[in-house]
């Protein structure tokens, strides 16, 4: 029986992968049916440019992670999809503390995957744009999901 996505939610805030612990994901909504997700993360001080402005990088992470992540909520499996390419347009600063990441999956097929995912400043600015495509695969039983206490 599938879950709900109130108990997805639940699931999703509490086994994620190292990274989504060091951006400071915590995931806030999410749609499965549609495959779209809204993540909050934290602009930490050490992942600044010399600007006081997140590193672009950095910001190209928190999307990619907002993209992947629409795409296993539409799946309604446990999978992972690596990236296999992505696009990133930096609108803006990204400023230190909280932003927030929408993620949306156009596409999802058996070899390959489309999504998108837009980052904000807490008054709703649009940051930074990111698309991307990857490639959806199972869970492999060996993976590096950490149980977030």
């Amino acid at each position: 029986m599938p879950m709900t996505d109130e108990e997805l939610l639940e699931r999703m805030n509490k086994y994620v992968p190292p990274t989504a612990l060091m951006l400071g994901y915590r995931m806030i909504a999410l749609d499965s049916a549609r495959g779209w997700v809204r993540i909050r993360y934290d602009g930490k001080p050490e992942f600044c440019n010399p600007m006081g402005n997140l590193q672009g990088g950095i910001v190209a992470a928190m999307l990619d992670d907002a993209a992947a992540t629409s795409a296993v909520v539409k799946s309604g499996e446990r999978i992972v999809v690596p990236t296999l390419e992505f696009k990133t347009s930096f609108l803006a600063p990204a400023p230190q503390g909280e932003l927030f990441a929408e993620g949306r999956c156009l596409k999802l097929g058996k070899r390959a995957a489309f999504m998108e995912a837009d980052l904000f400043d807490p008054a709703g600015k649009l940051l930074a744009r990111m698309s991307c495509t990857a490639m959806p695969t199972p869970m492999p039983d060996k993976h590096s999901m950490v149980e977030r206490k």
